[in-house]
């Protein structure tokens, strides 16, 4: 995602109803138990940035879109092993547990999102798996969550180590909560997971973790042939690919075990855009293969720019507006 940085963020089904990670014997590749699907609205659920981009009324884009379900971003470290919203605000008792109060009374509910681009990152300043896990559950407890999104990138998606504790962290919490759904959002090429999002998904099936979601952002890729929209399919096709070997799933398991949170209007590459025309080539391929997650980074952008309008506040192209909101909305899962 943005923030201080290239974001690619990352970031999201109704409530689905989980169960307990139990590794399966299987000859090549680690077999897991399948969790229940996540389904229902809780697939799309757009990211919105509280922080920053003159972030709109979450209840009034619910208004607008039909839109129920938001992905809240970004929860960071304080410095240590202890989640704030962007690092500094308390999890509860500030403006944005009165967002989140009132997007419920609103009929909606929310993913929060854990990680970004920039800043302190819990994966990094908790030593081990097991105080990762404490630190997901402050935020899971905090706000009674049915879901929760890692998206792991800079350092934290780099390091084999961090990769690993947050693995082995969201295991413990599939354990400790039953029926929470996680997803995982990581950059990706035009061809699918990187080095290391494969490394990421392979100790993810070797642990045993019955991931809701595996995520690509299929952005910011530094060179691309044809349309952002087919450029993002043979994005996820890798990604169903690594998914479908790590793991022993078959293809259509596979492809409801990986999602997209793609980014709209102008990204942070220079001549990259994604078009409306290329999120309703993504909600075909969504629809066809029935995937985890669709999602985009973000609400805060999903207008048309005005005289000196930042690209965090805006898209960059003619749009109405919600323009992107409102293609996303259409998936149920």
């Amino acid at each position: 995602m943005h923030v201080a940085a290239p974001r690619r963020r990352a970031a999201a089904v109704a409530a689905g109803l989980g169960c307990l990670v139990l590794p399966l014997v299987a000859s090549g590749p680690k077999a897991v138990a399948s969790p229940p699907l996540a389904a229902g609205t809780m697939a799309a659920a757009p990211y919105e940035y509280l922080g920053w981009g003159n972030p709109q009324k979450p209840t009034d884009v619910m208004a607008a879109t039909g839109v129920k379900w938001f992905t809240l971003a970004f929860i960071l470290s304080d410095g240590g092993c202890n989640p704030k919203w962007d690092g500094s605000r308390a999890l509860t008792g500030g403006s944005d547990q009165s967002a989140i109060n009132a997007i419920r009374g609103a009929g909606g509910d929310v993913v929060i999102s854990v990680g970004g681009w920039s800043g302190n990152k819990l994966g990094e300043k908790c030593s081990n798996a097991s105080a990762l896990a404490g630190a997901y559950q402050k935020v899971i407890d905090a706000y009674h969550l049915k879901a929760l999104d890692i998206d792991i990138e800079n350092t934290e998606f780099s390091n084999a180590t961090v990769r690993k504790r947050v693995v082995d962290a969201l295991k413990i919490v599939k354990t400790n909560n039953p029926g929470i759904v996680t997803y995982v959002t990581m950059g990706t090429t035009p061809t699918g997971p990187d080095a290391n999002g494969k490394d990421l998904i392979k100790k993810g099936a070797a642990a045993g973790l019955a991931n809701d979601g595996w995520v690509v952002m299929p952005f910011d890729f530094g060179g691309h042939s044809g349309s952002m929209g087919s450029a993002t399919v043979s994005a996820l096709e890798g990604l169903k690919a690594t998914v479908k070997s790590a793991y022993g799933y078959g293809d259509d398991t596979a492809y409801r075990r990986i999602g997209v949170s793609s980014m709209n209007g102008k990204t942070d590459e220079a001549g990259e855009t994604v078009t409306t025309g290329d999120f309703q080539t993504i909600l075909g391929y969504a629809k066809q293969h029935h995937i985890a997650r669709y999602s985009f980074w973000s609400v805060n952008r999903d207008r048309q720019c005005g005289s000196g309008g930042s690209g965090d506040s805006c898209s960059g192209v003619s749009q109405a507006p919600y323009a992107f909101t409102k293609i996303v909305v259409q998936y149920t899962g």
